[in-house]
């Protein structure tokens, strides 16, 4: 179980290197210049689009081959991937092709890594003791942010040991390397991983399904798209009430740019703590109630969260992204477990493919982003907030009608 949910910490290392490391790849990939960063965020977003087509390749071979064997094949390609950045040629070497070279590597870690999180979520699931699942399958959730504060913290130090000219040469590299080497790493670990007790199951019956995603789809619908509403909770509380926040400080320039990644990485700290208590809670009260509780707060809290970030203290601020970073946490935490127990264990993987990724890319990648806009375009600096209880009040009839899926 430790090994499986570890995985995640190499996928949010690399999400997060990417956004702190993008004003330097603008430079080193697109020559710099007015539209340089532009475009380094604009292939951040469209390699998105790859996650849900990763979630059903690697979705299809976890239901129909075995939870080890995708795992181990989604992280050689992230290991591979990380590695090929790393020895990418520059935009001084080769010119505009760095650019698309840079594009296509993404596209292939966003298509290995949208299998990635729901395989583990399964494998957790599948594999913790029945009155635990909630504790164990939230760690999933954890490890994310951990991967994520190594990210802030080695490109922290980067950024700081290296002179520019250092830095755009060979500097950059270095992380993406780091990264490599955890996911080989990870990727040999994983290699002495037993497959899940669940799908031992349904080989020794004789039920692993021939199209699990297709018979997921014809006989499973209502459950897709209970799992597509938890989900899209949990992405836009996430990308906007976390990932968002210390641009959004920016724009507002409320607080510097160092101050900004000091309350960035105090609320990945409070996720960490938040999620594994948020996910035993669910294991005690039920999922049904915790999911309907953090709705009705991400319909209440975040317009109030976003207005005191862009007026408040800086102490204020600081609570306030640690508020929405918690509320985020809680999300993720519930969601873990509740998604993956929409489904039977015959096509788990297909249906989390098809709700949980397909959620992620209409309120992940591309929400940040637009909050941005709203706020340039507005004025109201309370936008974002908006967008999360939007969301919030469009899932919490779903929430409300939910089946308690916790074991009892």
């Amino acid at each position: 179980m430790i090994i499986a949910g570890l995985s995640t910490v190499v996928e949010w290392y690399d999400f997060t290197l990417y956004l702190y490391l993008a004003t330097v790849l603008s430079r080193v990939f697109f020559g710099g210049g007015e539209n340089a960063l532009l475009a380094t965020l604009a292939g951040f977003a469209v390699s998105y689009l790859m996650r849900p087509l990763g979630a059903l390749v690697f979705g299809h071979l976890g239901d129909r081959f075995g939870r080890r064997y995708m795992l181990l094949a989604s992280m050689l390609l992230m290991t591979l991937a990380m590695l090929a950045t790393a020895l990418l040629p520059t935009f001084e070497s080769i010119g505009a092709t760095a650019g698309v070279l840079l594009l296509l590597l993404r596209c292939l870690m966003a298509f290995s890594v949208g299998g990635e999180y729901t395989g583990v979520v399964a494998y957790l699931l599948e594999t913790a003791p029945v009155q635990r699942r909630g504790l164990v399958t939230s760690l999933a959730s954890a490890a994310s942010e951990v991967g994520a504060l190594l990210a802030v913290a080695l490109s922290a130090l980067t950024v700081a040991l290296l002179s520019t000219a250092q830095l755009d040469g060979w500097g950059w590299r270095i992380p993406f390397f780091v990264g490599a080497a955890l996911a080989g790493a990870i990727l040999l670990a994983r290699s002495t991983m037993h497959e899940s007790p669940e799908f031992e199951r349904q080989q020794a019956e004789g039920t692993v399904p021939e199209s699990p995603i297709r018979d997921t789809w014809r006989h499973h619908k209502a459950a897709i798209a209970r799992t597509f509403a938890i989900s899209a909770l949990g992405s836009i509380t996430y990308y906007v009430g976390i990932t968002y926040v210390p641009a959004f400080l920016g724009s507002v320039g409320q607080v510097s740019e160092s101050e900004a990644l000091w309350l960035s990485t105090i609320a990945a700290v409070a996720v960490i703590v938040v999620t594994p208590l948020a996910g035993a809670l669910s294991d005690r009260v039920g999922r049904r109630p915790m999911l309907i509780a953090l709705a009705a707060l991400s319909a209440l809290l975040p317009l109030t969260m976003f207005s005191v970030m862009a007026g408040g203290s800086t102490l204020a601020i600081g609570l306030a992204a640690v508020v929405l970073a918690c509320l985020a946490g809680g999300v993720s935490a519930v969601a873990a477990p509740a998604t993956a127990e929409q489904f039977p264990g015959e096509g788990r993987l297909s249906g989390l493919a098809l709700g949980v990724t397909m959620a992620t890319a209409f309120f992940g990648g591309a929400t940040p982003l637009l909050a941005e806009v709203l706020v340039r375009h507005t004025g109201w600096s309370s936008a974002p907030g908006a967008m999360i209880a939007g969301v919030a009040v469009l899932v919490l009839p779903v929430m409300w009608t939910l089946r308690e899926t916790r074991p009892r």
